[in-house]
């Protein structure tokens, strides 16, 4: 059996980020993806790219990835673009909206928020109508996936839907649920190379999903985020140290 660690929206929290591989490296798991929000909000969105190009081995694209590449009215985006450069930005530009392959014979898809949209918000007490649109067959393989995860609202969880499988990572670096960094961990028999219909054999092995917390230095990423004059500052700070959306409950 073999596990793939699945991150997402770090927002350029680069101590939650180290916290987190850390813990990875300790459970010796070496395949990482990443489902995008990589920058934006706090002080590191550089460091953090840079890291994420190095240790995954696959990464889409978030909302965040979008503003940074894509909105030019908003002081905010304005402020992170100029801290990441121009190769950066391009990178970030041309990251996929989402990635599949097989586990234990059933096909998993991982976006950010939908496989055609960034944007398209789904919480776990959204209807089970919408919720399975993120199922529906794409045009890299032309058929529904068994199970999918997604990053975006930073609160994780794992859910069925009848036969299928829902789960959201969760944050790394701006968890609005729990003060403690979220990821995933996907444990099975994994085929990255078929790309059209699972081995039959692999459909008799099972499938983990397990949701890992982390503990991270929350005053150390604040005590980053005082060094410089970042739009929304404070709004950031406060979300690290409450896991609370702009103070709204």
């Amino acid at each position: 059996m073999e596990k793939i660690a699945i991150i997402s929206d770090i927002h350029g929290n680069l101590t939650a980020l180290n916290a987190v591989l850390d813990d990875i490296k300790e459970r010796q798991i070496s395949r990482i993806i990443c489902l995008g929000d990589l920058a934006g909000k706090g002080p590191h969105s550089a460091e953090v790219i840079d890291i994420i190009r190095d240790k995954c081995e696959a990464v889409v694209k978030g909302n965040w990835d979008f503003f940074m590449t894509e909105v030019n009215d908003s002081e905010v985006i304005t402020w992170h673009r100029a801290k990441i450069g121009k190769e950066r930005e391009s990178y970030l530009r041309n990251l996929p909206l989402y990635v599949e392959f097989f586990i234990s014979g059933k096909l998993i898809r991982l976006c950010h928020a939908a496989p055609s949209d960034v944007f398209n918000r789904v919480h776990i007490n959204t209807p089970d109508e919408k919720r399975l649109t993120l199922f529906e067959a794409t045009s890299t393989l032309n058929r529904e996936s068994d199970i999918v995860g997604y990053g975006d609202i930073h609160g994780s969880y794992v859910d069925s839907i009848g036969d299928k499988i829902l789960f959201n990572v969760g944050s790394v670096g701006n968890p609005l649920d729990f003060t403690l960094s979220s990821y995933a961990i996907i444990e099975g028999k994994i085929d990255m190379q078929r790309s059209i219909q699972s081995n039959e054999k692999d459909k008799h092995c099972s499938v983990a999903i397990t949701i890992v917390r982390v503990p991270y230095d929350i005053e150390q990423a604040v005590s980053e985020a005082m060094t410089v004059d970042m739009p929304e500052r404070e709004d950031y700070i406060n979300e690290l140290r409450t896991a609370v959306y702009r103070g709204r409950k």
